[in-house]
This record gives structure tokens, sequence and C-alpha cells, in this order.
């Protein structure tokens, strides 16, 4: 049991520490100025990348943006995203383009056609200022198994509104993509649910 004379060192100490660290954040913070759209990439074999993505919907939603969705290699199965986005069909335009997994499918040239149709679909919102946050679920996948020309996709990405976000998810991302990307978080697989035999369920998977 700590004392109370070390508890009050321990505490100064702290304060001293999360006073520096203060400094250094709100120096930060007044560097950093420049409001523009940023892409934002979800990577990694871990889980969590759709759902951050699917987060930061809710979160422009919060701040009054028009939002679009457009779902890569998904689509087959409703989800409660989907279920739940679709009751705002004036702040949010969804579209679930795929037809399943890649094992599911088993077909490269259909989903090369259903990746095209998304990303034409895609290209019509990344040229609408008025969409303030736009979501390309599972494109990362349609890139790694070449399905898109992963630098027409960029050119496309990179001529869109100055101030439109833009999140992208998916495992494999091209490093063409995390060049040119803004944020880039990469999900580590610590524990999985799954690999315990424990099922996909409603709420937690999709």
């Amino acid at each position: 049991m700590i004392d109370d004379t070390a508890n009050s060192e321990l505490n100064e100490r702290h304060r001293v520490r999360m006073e520096r660290k203060k400094a250094i954040i709100d120096q930060k913070i007044a560097e950093a100025q420049t409001e523009i759209g940023i892409i934002i990439v979800n990577t990694g074999n871990g889980k969590g990348k759709s759902s951050s993505g699917f987060g930061m919907v809710v979160r422009a939603m919060g701040h009054g943006m028009k939002v679009a969705v457009v779902q890569f290699i998904k689509g087959a199965m409703s989800t409660g995203e989907e279920k739940f986005l679709r009751r705002f069909p004036d702040e949010v335009s969804f579209h679930a383009m795929g037809e399943g997994y890649t094992w599911d499918t088993q077909n490269r040239e259909r989903d090369i056609e259903k990746a095209e149709e998304a990303w034409a679909l895609a290209k019509g919102f990344l040229s609408d200022p008025s969409i303030g946050l736009v979501l390309f679920d599972e494109l990362n996948i349609a890139l790694k198994y070449k399905y898109l020309d992963v630098h027409a996709v960029i050119a496309d990405l990179l001529d869109r509104p100055d101030m439109q976000h833009v999140v992208i998810t998916g495992r494999g991302a091209p490093d063409e993509l995390i060049a040119i990307a803004d944020t880039v978080t990469e999900m580590a697989v610590v524990k999985h649910a799954f690999k315990a035999g424990i099922a996909a369920q409603a709420g937690t998977e999709f």
C-alpha cells in the first residue's frame, strides 16, 4: 500500500509529466492549421477496418455532412450498418455493389465487372462537392486482386473536391495507395473469436 507521502510524490510527478505533455501537444495543435479533405486508409488483418469506417460515417453525419458509402466485394448479405444507414436517405447514399467474398463468388471476370460498376458510381461521388465524406468499404481488396487499376483510382481520388474526406477499408492496401493517403492505420490481430470456433454474429461482425 502506498503511503500518503509516496502517493503525493507520485501525483506531483504525474502532474509535471502531463504539464510537459500538454505544452508539446498544444504546440502541435497550434502548428496544424491546415483544413482540407483527407484520405484515410484502414488496412491489416485485424478486425475493425470497416467498423472504424462506419464510425466515421456516423461522426460526419453528426456534423451535418452528407455521406456516400460504396461497398466493394460485400453486398451478398444485409448488414446492420446498411439497415441503420438506410433510415437516413437524405443524408446517406448507400450502395452495396459486391456479390460476396471472393471465395464465394469464385468468378474473377464477374468480380471485375462489379468492381468497375462500383468505381463508376464512386467517381460520381468524388466529383460532388456537396458530399463531405465518402466510404469505400473493401476497396483495398478490389485493388489487391487488380480488379481495378490502382493508378486510375488514385488519379480520381486526388481530383476530388478540396474539402471532401475519403475513407478506404480492406486488408492488403497497395503501397501506391498508402503513399498518397494522409492517415493509414494497420489493424493487427491479437485474438479473434472465430479462431475459437465462435460464429460471426449480428451486431459484432455484420
